[in-house]
């Protein structure tokens, strides 16, 4: 099994950080514009030019405010079936920290790669979203590649 990890600081009280990554308001903020929720499963579609390109479901595993935030991924990506999303938060002097995993890959593929970029991508749409207001969610997000 291969995870991919990032560590993050954000200048924001840990009560806000946990609700942008345990509310549909929140994930929309800085993941994708394009979020539902329904019995404790995120719906996400990912969009550009118009198209969709696209979509998954994850199941909410646990939210623990202020300490964790946990995914599995139902439908997506072939490469992200059956892993895991996961957010630890924990507080350090006047920052947030969120430790950030998604566990589980069955191989390190190229997809890997693109995907643990994209997460830092994500990662600070998230950070800037906590401390200036203005996040970068899909389609907004930074493209890194013809993946996007």
């Amino acid at each position: 099994m291969v995870d991919i990890a990032h560590r993050v600081g954000i200048r924001a009280p840990l009560q806000q950080v946990y609700k942008a990554l345990a509310s549909q308001d929140g994930v929309a903020g800085w993941w994708t514009r394009d979020v539902s929720q329904a019995g404790g499963v995120l719906q996400l579609r990912f969009n550009a030019g118009g198209a969709e390109i696209g979509a998954m479901r994850l199941k909410i595993l646990q939210q623990l405010p202020d300490q964790r935030v946990l995914w599995e991924v139902l439908a997506g990506p072939e490469e992200w079936l059956s892993t895991t999303i996961r957010f630890e938060l924990k507080q350090e002097a006047d920052y947030s920290i969120v430790i950030f995993s998604h566990e589980g890959w069955q191989q390190r593929v190229e997809f890997l790669h693109h995907c643990s970029t994209k997460w830092a991508v994500f990662l600070l749409s998230l950070k800037a979203l906590l401390e200036t207001g203005h996040g970068q969610p899909s389609p907004d997000d930074i493209k890194i590649d013809n993946w996007n």
